[in-house]
This record gives C-alpha cells, structure tokens and sequence, in this order.
C-alpha cells in the first residue's frame, strides 16, 4: 500500500500519543490473527511503554542497526514478539515491511514466533525462554561499563532496556541475574516489568505471593511502580531512571493485558492465542482504530520515523566523536569480533615449549598457562568463574577484578550463578568488544543449560571452562563427576566440545576456540595430571582438525584405540601392551567430535582406518558407537561414579590399559 493511500485513510489531527501506542497494538492483533497463532495479550498491555521508551529515549539507527553505541532492546517476555515486530516496522527497519507482519510465524519469514538473534535486524538477542532476556541484559549492561571504563562517555554511554513479564521474574535465573546486577551496581540497566497479574494458567495469585519491588530493593536495584497506560507515569519514571543511574532500575508497570479488547483484556484467554474476528472488530471499535487490518495511517507513521531520524542524527554526532577522539583504530578493532593476531602468537610459542619442555600437567593447569599466554597477548578477553576461581584455574597473573562501580577489570567474580553467569557472558559477546570465558565444574554445565543451549542456538563466541571433567577428580564422589554430560554437550548443535589430552592439546583447542566468531566451546578439563603425549613439533593445529593419529601401528593395524582427554594415555599404555603381545595397534586422539565431522571423508577414513576399534572415555558410551561400528567396543563408565582416590576409581570401574587390552584381542580374535 502506498503513502497516498494510507493518508486517504489518515487522521485529520497529528497523531496523539493513544494514537501511536494503538498502531502497535493493532499490528498485533492482526498478525496473531492471520497466522492463526501467537500472543497478542502482552504486545496490547505494553504498547504504551514501549512507545514511550521508542519515541522519548530509546537511542537506536535502524538504517544501521549494529552502531556500537546504541541502546540495546531485550524483549524478554519474548512471546510478545509481535510488539518488537510492530516496532520495527512502525520505525522503518529495512527488513521489516507490512509484508513480514502478514507472514508472521510463518517458515522462511523474518518474524519468527520468538525473537530471534541473526534472524531480523536490531534483535539483540534470542528470548522466549523466559528469564533468559533479563540475564543477558545484565551481561550487555556489564559490558557497557567496561567499555565506557576504557574509552569514556564520548563513545561508550548507553542503555539496556529490557522488557520483562511476571513469567520472567518467576524463573529461578532472574534471581541470579537481579542479585548479580544490583551488586555490580549496573545503573544503566532498565527493566520495565509488565505487572500484568497474568499468566497461562490464569492469575498470578494461583502461584506466587512474591513481592518483587522487595525483592528487587533488597538486591540493591531502585524500583518504582506506575501505571503502564499512563502516558506522563511511564515517562516520568524513564527519565528518573536515566537521571539516577546509580544502580539498575526496576519500573512496575500495572497493565492490563490484552488492553482494549472488549472481553478478554485482563484475562488469561488473551495471552497465547489470536483474539478472533468479533474480539477484534470490538477492540477496533473501543480503540478507535477504524483502519483495515496491517493499515498504519501515513501521520502516525511518520511520526514513528522520526525515532529512526533522530538516531541516525545522534549516530553521526557520534562518528564524529570516534574520529576526533584519536581512539578510533584501538575501537574499531575492539568491536571488529577479530581475535588478535599476537594471541596465536603468544600460543603458538606456548606450544613450541610445550613440546620442548613435555611437562605433567593437569588440563586446568594447561589451560591456566594458556589463558596467561592469551590475556597478556591481548585485552579482549574476559574472564570470569562460578565462584570456582582457584579450581578452574581461569585468573591469571594482572588480572583485575571487576567490582561494584569499578570496571575497568577484566574478571567477573559471578557467584554461585552457573546459569546467571553463561547468559551473562551472552550478553557480553552479543554487546560486542570483548570475548567471554568462565568456569565450573563440567558436572554444573546443567545448572548453565539454559543459556548455553541459546550460545549454541545464536552463534556467540562463548567459551566454558569446564573443570574437574570425570571420575578423576576423586574423593568428591559422584554428584561432582560428570558421566553423562559429555554426551549431552556433544548433543548440542553448534558447540564444540573439546576434551585435551594433554598440555599441547589444551592450547591447541584454546587457539581454536579463539578462531570460532559463530561458535560456542566448551572445554572439558582433569583435575588430575597427565603425561606429555605431544612430544613432536607439528607445522599445524592437529586438535582443529577434531582427531587425527597420535600414534601410527608399525604395519598394517589390526586394531584402532580412539580415546579422549585424560584416556589418551591409557590408549597409548594400551597399545604398548598390545605391541608386545604382536599386535598392532594405532591411537587416535579424538578431541573435538564436532570438529572431526568438518573433515573430508577421506581424511577421516585415513584416521579411523579400517580395523576394529576400541573406544575409551572416563564418561559413558552413549555417542560413541558413530566412531566405533558394528564391531566396535567401548572402555569407559556404565553408571554413576564413587568417592574414593582418583587412581583406585578407574580400577574399580575398569578404565585401565589391561581393559583395553582385552577388549581389543576380543574384536581381533
């Protein structure tokens, strides 16, 4: 439709503020309509906060959506995805004309049912699972601070601005998210909390009797509480907010979802379902919004142009600043997404004396000696654990702690938060300027599932420090030993997982984790020594290339030993035995599956051979059988670990060279 015919339909007078919240409201219903599916009862209630925050606050170019001095927009109640939607039409998106409105939900379309990273300009990050918005906004406001820390206001002072739903402050992560940014004191942090009473099942009351404005203040947040139909209320309190940024804002804004439908506003009945042709032609009626559906009257849209021209403006102001600052290189290569040449540099001289020096070193340990390697190379990195610091080995030597309105460190102290601290480290790299890393125990990467699955699912650089990774770690018994997560990160799309055997392996998979700009890592490292198995200098990064053979058979192989981390030198024990007795064995380390399936077919014919194999891995089988074939066996766990020493656990459950041994004579028999 052109801009002549939608002004015939235009309103005699400039739009009003009703007006402008109405458009919104109205491209929802419509869209939730025609696809027959979604959520139109929360896009309705906040209509009038977000126009609002849209057209009084929110600094934002769509004509150059990634400018890295913009606010940032979460929608964390990412079922409303039809607010973000409408928003992005009504301010002129290029990717996001009336046409993408009316394929809504639809395959192929950019306006998928939740919000998604990568999928449609200016979304910031994937939401729908709830809580996930608020914690990695915590992670997106804690990265604005260390960047303000080093290049000041004139380039780095912007906001988080979140919208968050009763579902979102349910879930357990926004405990962790809300206690970690009032602490951290992230004052440019707005969350504007859609106090609706609503949820599926119907009121609120039917599950919690939480006070949130306690709970936030007893975190250290400001809160107010408005009403969210009240154009000067929601004004009022954003400016507030924005004045006094000395700590994050909570705003309650009582709403009412489903605003202006005659029967089902203030009910459950609106949340997830289209309202209906009757329900509609009355909210129509009650908003006094006579135009056809998918229809915005040209006044009102150019009133809402005027957000995108008013960014660009304060976008130009700010190139300007950037080529005046004598800051622009050191900036522009901050926020490129390009790890720093002298990082390979520094790791490439750590291999070299690695394989000089062949030290016995647990895999934390290595990846301790790594990390200085990396973070004295470049300052991109950020570090951080789950109160796990001196188990994970991930501070190292100049490394300072980020604290309370103190950013200019570059360690995250994030608590005993697994799942806090992976959305926030999302948020970090969705921010952009730094490169996040942070440890636990490899059994805890549970309680971190939520948001590493959404690592995986978006394609940030994240890296997980996971330590402490099987029956190795010894006497703290099994609820501390992870059997079956291997396998269930290996499950995961788009993570590799890397599980070293040695020192050289170790850097060799940092180097490769640094190289993944649209991948996620997860790094599964011993408590326990091992020996130096890479004692030969190579003109390559053997572990990215997933596998390769560590050790040839003299002669044609009659049996292949595939194994893992700290089982590789089991492997090779193994096969020292098996050579005695007259039969050749090859080892192959195996440490990235997920690299290993990038290879050619002939490549990964060459390393897995044609010979029985023998599969070995202080975890369970589940996964294995891919690599090991119909005639394949397997030397690793079966249930849940023991407390006891390291050593006496892998006799006990068996994961030995003599158990190899024998399992290889079986298949060659």
């Amino acid at each position: 439709m052109t801009e002549t015919m939608l002004a015939e339909r235009a309103p005699a007078t400039a739009p009003s503020f009703p007006d402008m919240a109405n458009a919104i409201r109205a491209l929802a219903m419509d869209a939730v309509e025609k696809a027959k599916s979604g959520h139109p009862g929360m896009p309705m209630g906040m209509a009038d906060v977000a126009t609002a925050l849209f057209t009084r606050f929110l600094k934002i170019d769509p004509a150059d959506p990634t400018w890295p001095d913009r606010d940032r927009f979460v929608l964390s109640a990412g079922h409303g995805s039809m607010l973000q939607y409408a928003l992005h039409y009504l301010l002129g998106y290029s990717d996001m004309p009336i046409e993408q409105l009316q394929k809504f939900r639809q395959f192929g379309s950019h306006t998928a049912g939740h919000p998604e990273y990568g999928h449609a300009l200016g979304i910031e990050t994937t939401t729908g699972p709830l809580g996930q918005g608020v914690a990695t906004a915590v992670g997106m406001a804690l990265a604005e601070r260390m960047m303000n820390a080093r290049y000041g206001d004139a380039l780095v002072d912007h906001h988080t601005y979140v919208i968050a739903g009763d579902g979102c402050l349910m879930e357990g992560l926004s405990h962790e998210a809300i206690d970690l940014a009032g602490h951290l004191k992230l004052g440019k942090l707005i969350v504007l909390w859609d106090d609706n009473h609503i949820t599926i099942d119907g009121e609120t009351n039917l599950s919690t009797s939480a006070d949130q404005i306690l709970r936030f203040t007893a975190a250290g947040w400001n809160v107010a509480r408005i009403d969210g139909h009240d154009e000067k209320q929601i004004t009022d309190a954003l400016a507030t907010a924005r004045a006094q940024g000395d700590r994050p804002w909570l705003i309650a804004c009582r709403t009412t979802i489903g605003f202006g439908a005659p029967t089902r506003a203030g009910t459950s009945k609106a949340h997830g379902e289209p309202l209906g042709a009757e329900e509609i032609a009355g909210a129509r009626a009650k908003l006094n919004w006579p135009y056809p559906p998918f229809t915005v009257p040209a006044p009102i849209l150019t009133e809402w142009r005027k957000v995108s021209a008013r960014g660009a403006a304060a976008h130009a102001e700010w190139k300007a600043r950037l080529a005046a600052s004598g800051k622009s290189a050191g900036f522009t290569a901050q926020v490129s997404g390009e790890t720093p040449r002298e990082i390979y540099v520094a790791l490439k001289e750590l291999i070299a004396s690695h394989v000089a020096d062949k030290p016995k070193l647990a895999t934390r340990k290595a990846s301790e000696i790594a990390l200085a390697a990396i973070n004295g190379a470049s300052d991109v990195t950020i570090g951080g654990s789950a109160d796990l610091t001196h188990s994970n080995l991930t501070i190292t030597k100049g490394m300072e702690s980020v604290k309370p309105g103190d950013y200019a460190g570059r360690y995250v102290h994030y608590g005993i938060r697994e799942h806090g601290m992976a959305a926030a480290m999302n948020g970090i790299a969705l921010h952009g300027g730094f490169i996040p890393y942070g440890g636990t125990f490899l059994v805890f990467s549970d309680y971190a599932r939520g948001a590493l699955r959404l690592s995986a699912l978006m394609g940030v650089r994240v890296i997980y420090v996971f330590t402490h990774d099987s029956i190795g770690l010894g006497e703290d018994g099994p609820t501390h030993q992870p059997v079956e997560h291997l396998a269930t990160l290996r499950a995961l799309p788009n993570l590799l997982t890397f599980r070293p055997a040695d020192a050289v392996e170790t850097a060799e998979a940092w180097a490769a984790a640094l190289a993944e700009k649209t991948t996620p890592s997860a790094l599964a490292l011993t408590r326990q020594a091992l020996a130096a198995l890479r004692t030969e200098a190579s003109p390559e990064n053997l572990t990215a290339k997933g596998a390769y053979v560590l050790r040839e058979a003299e002669g044609e192989r009659d049996v292949t030993l595939l194994a893992t981390g700290s089982e590789v030198e089991i492997a090779v024990a193994a096969a020292d035995l098996l050579a005695a007795q007259g039969v050749k064995a090859a080892v192959v380390s195996m440490p990235c599956w997920e690299l290993f399936e990038r290879q050619g077919e002939a490549y990964r014919r060459a390393v897995l051979g044609t010979a029985p194999r023998v599969g070995v891995e202080a975890a369970l089988r589940f996964g294995w059988d891919r690599w090991l074939g119909e005639r394949g066996a397997f030397v690793g766990m079966n249930g849940f670990g023991a407390s006891a020493p390291a050593g006496e656990l892998y006799k006990h459950f068996g994961i030995t060279a003599e158990a190899v041994v024998d399992a290889a004579k079986t298949l060659i028999k």
